[in-house]
């Protein structure tokens, strides 16, 4: 059997939630969907959970809530998947780049303070990988800059900094549950915040605009059909209920890499922050030296039969980015180098020891021939 990259775990108890919600008739806007939120805001420990379509949209609704708009900048990181800027920039708020942390891979708080305006609204944060970013003096800064902190939590579901869990490190928080993440909804994303005034808002703008009655016809605000199925709302649910089994087989994996790989030479793997006091593996990434050109030990894996992707791109250097913005490389020369040298390889909770094994001799294989 092939090695997959990656496989969500999808138990009989999952499939048999989702078939009683088709039995149920309530396929939306239903009672699931409300025991999803309300489960998710417990197992984090925050006081408001509002469950939408997906991990983008969670992004969107919070930067949306934080009152962020054209005139407005808002700093962020390069190292990450796209989303974590778009949501700002649909907007048309303006995207300020700060450099990463050489260790941790997220946003570098010493560059944050240099970077703010007085067009400055909001500071988004992305959980790298599964470690969270250095919340505390980023808050600190926000606080004296009376900034809004908004938290893309979507890789880091069940990881903790200085013990308190990532989704509450910020203002407000995003969550996704795309299938390659530490649980699935399928699709599916939540906002978690313990503002109670942006709360309304909220329910109002993943619904089309309405009114706190969900059947209104009546609009106010400009909304979207940001809903999150009662469906996918039951497989989240279920796979919330066993959250520890499935985050325990993702370390169990992570583990074995790593024994397997800190010996390889050439390679280098990601390291834990003091301040994170437990990382929850989105994926396992290594880094192959820079003078090692990244897509032929890509191809050179996949005809040892094994996969592998480049993660992540630096956002600036993304066409869209360049063209409209007219960001250039040299902006964020961590995020460049590191960006260069990052691959992630197959990774899931269900991965057996020879598939591990198999993964890891092709790895030391081809960096024995490439840096010898």
């Amino acid at each position: 059997m092939p090695i997959e990259m990656c496989r969500p775990l999808v138990s009989e108890q999952d499939i048999q939630a989702i078939i009683s919600v088709l039995r149920s008739g309530m396929l939306t806007q239903g009672p699931v969907v409300r025991e999803f939120e309300q489960s998710m805001a417990h197992y984090l420990g925050a006081k408001h959970a509002v469950a939408v379509s997906n991990g983008t949209a969670a992004l969107h609704l919070a930067v949306v809530a934080a009152g962020v708009s054209a005139e407005h900048e808002v700093i962020t990181t390069p190292f990450s998947f796209i989303a974590s800027t778009n949501c700002f920039v649909y907007e048309n708020a303006q995207p300020v780049f700060v450099d990463i942390d050489p260790v941790t891979f997220n946003i570098d708080p010493d560059h944050i303070e240099d970077a703010i305006t007085v067009k400055t609204k909001a500071i988004v944060t992305t959980d790298i990988f599964g470690q969270p970013a250095d919340a505390d003096p980023i808050n600190d800064i926000a606080s004296r800059h009376q900034l809004t902190v908004i938290e893309d939590a979507c890789e880091a579901l069940g990881a903790t900094y200085k013990n308190r869990k990532a989704g509450t490190l910020g203002d407000f928080a995003a969550l996704g549950f795309y299938p390659n993440k530490q649980m699935t909804c399928g699709e599916g994303g939540m906002i978690l915040t313990d503002r109670d005034d942006a709360v309304e808002l909220l329910h109002s703008l993943r619904n089309q605009g309405r009114d706190s009655n969900a059947s209104s016809q009546t609009h106010i605000n400009l909304g979207y059909n940001y809903r999150l199925d009662e469906m996918s709302a039951a497989l989240g649910l279920s796979q919330l209920s066993r959250i520890e089994e499935l985050l325990g087989k993702r370390d169990r994996v992570a583990q074995m890499y790593h024994d397997r790989l800190s010996a390889v030479t050439g390679i280098e793997l990601l390291r834990q922050s003091p301040v994170t006091t437990r990382m929850t593996w989105f994926a396992y990434i290594i880094l192959i030296p820079e003078h090692i050109d990244r897509q032929g030990f890509i191809v050179a894996l996949a005809e040892l039969g094994i996969p592998s992707r480049a993660y992540f791109d630096p956002i600036h250097l993304q066409p869209y980015y360049r063209n409209r913005f007219g960001f250039k490389p040299g902006l964020c020369p961590v995020a460049e180098r590191v960006a260069k040298r990052t691959l992630a390889i197959p990774f899931h909770g269900d991965m057996c020891e020879n598939d591990i094994d198999q993964v890891c001799h092709a790895i030391s294989k081809i960096a024995k021939r490439q840096t010898g």
